[in-house]
């Protein structure tokens, strides 16, 4: 697909995919708005060349009737109408006369925001199974597409992959422009050294990430939950901690082929993820769990990361849900924005945690997509670019 520089919006209805699956607390307040944030590049564009502005975007799953009252889009307008301070018009429909009577009656500078696409999921899921009819119903109601939804690219839903396939004039937005041009740092011959930073829980979503990055990172320091699976690996008594016990036997093939891996030589370790009664610790005990790298470890990844030209990121290197255990992910982070190199983060949980954390701006790029950037990492097509 070309840029969005390239495309005449001038007097068109212009439909965006944007991608607002903000997390909401129990109060369904937005507790982090920098998805929304980095649309609006993108929507203000678009209003200035005179279009008239059709927002899709999902939120959550919607598996239940329960999931309609509590994963609404709603609140995704008022923000937006708030950081634009722009009326946004929401229509409480995914499709139908109230849907088409106010595309129909738009002028230019208007924005309508449709309802949550995942609430066609409950009649046979029919956005993320990318439904024909639906994405040619949601193709009909525009003149061009602009897919800047990144977080959703890896995945061919009906409100991306299907409105394409179904619109002559379709454009990548300026977010998606700014997230490919990123993380082809990683992709395309990193300068070196290289050093990749992997957390998080669970291995066996980053197998093939790992493969890939293996062959180019010069180093691949391993925090996070994802180290006890390793540790366990190598028979090292890992207690309570969090396993991927299907991602036993990759880690020790993995361990066995190659010295590039890095593991944590201590830990905050505790009786569980809400205590705070943690001890700093080079041994896990039977009824403890590894919380957080220690730190030594925290000292050993800095040596490493010293005189690294480009740093990919990807999972909290701690139970950073609980602030007794953001010590390890907040002193590398702080770390590697005072060095002078390529520094991406992608996406997912670790960018909630930076961003939360206040250092979104030490890093080169924070990507908004968790699955997306693994994927595009991994050397997949991404079915939401390549159209």
């Amino acid at each position: 697909m070309e840029r969005i520089e390239n495309a005449n919006l001038e007097n068109k209805k212009v439909i965006i995919r944007v991608d607002y699956n903000v997390p909401l607390n129990k109060n369904l307040e937005i507790t982090d708005d920098n998805r929304i944030k980095e649309s609006l590049k993108t929507i203000n564009y678009c209003l200035e060349k005179n279009a008239k502005l059709i927002l899709l975007s999902h939120l959550g799953k919607v598996k239940t009737e329960e999931d309609l009252k509590t994963k609404s889009l709603k609140v995704v307008a008022e923000r937006l109408r708030y950081l634009l301070n722009k009326p946004v018009k929401f229509i409480p429909k995914t499709r139908g006369k109230e849907v088409e009577d106010a595309v129909n009656s738009m002028k230019n500078g208007d924005i309508i925001m449709l309802e949550n696409t995942r609430f066609e999921d409950l009649d046979g899921k029919k956005e993320s199974g990318n439904d024909k009819e639906l994405a040619k119903y949601w193709a009909s109601l525009g003149d061009v597409f602009i897919n800047d939804a990144f977080g959703t690219c890896h995945r061919a839903h009906a409100s991306n992959v299907g409105i394409a396939s179904n619109i002559k004039e379709k454009y990548l937005g300026f977010l998606i422009s700014k997230e490919i041009d990123n993380l082809t740092k990683i992709t395309n011959n990193p300068k070196k050294p290289f050093i990749v930073i992997l957390g998080g829980a669970k291995i066996s979503d980053k197998i093939g990430t790992i493969s890939n990055l293996i062959k180019k990172a010069d180093y691949i320091l391993i925090g996070g939950a994802m180290a006890y699976t390793f540790l366990h690996a190598k028979n090292i008594e890992t207690g309570k901690s969090l396993i991927d016990t299907e991602s036993i036997e990759f880690c020790k093939d993995i361990l066995q082929k190659s010295n590039k891996l890095i593991l944590p030589v201590d830990h905050v370790v505790a009786s569980s993820p809400e205590s705070s009664d943690k001890k700093i610790k080079t041994t896990i005990d039977q009824e403890e769990m590894g919380l957080d790298i220690g730190p030594k470890t925290i000292e050993l990844f800095k040596n490493y990361l010293k005189d690294a030209q480009t740093i990919f990121w990807n999972g909290p290197l701690g139970y950073t849900e609980n602030e007794a255990y953001q010590t390890g992910t907040k002193e590398i982070a702080n770390y590697i924005g005072s060095l002078e190199c390529i520094s991406v983060i992608g996406g997912g949980d670790t960018a909630a945690a930076i961003i939360n954390m206040g250092y979104k701006d030490k890093f080169t790029h924070v990507s908004t997509g968790g699955g997306a950037s693994l994927e595009l990492i991994e050397g997949k097509e991404l079915p939401g670019i390549n159209l």
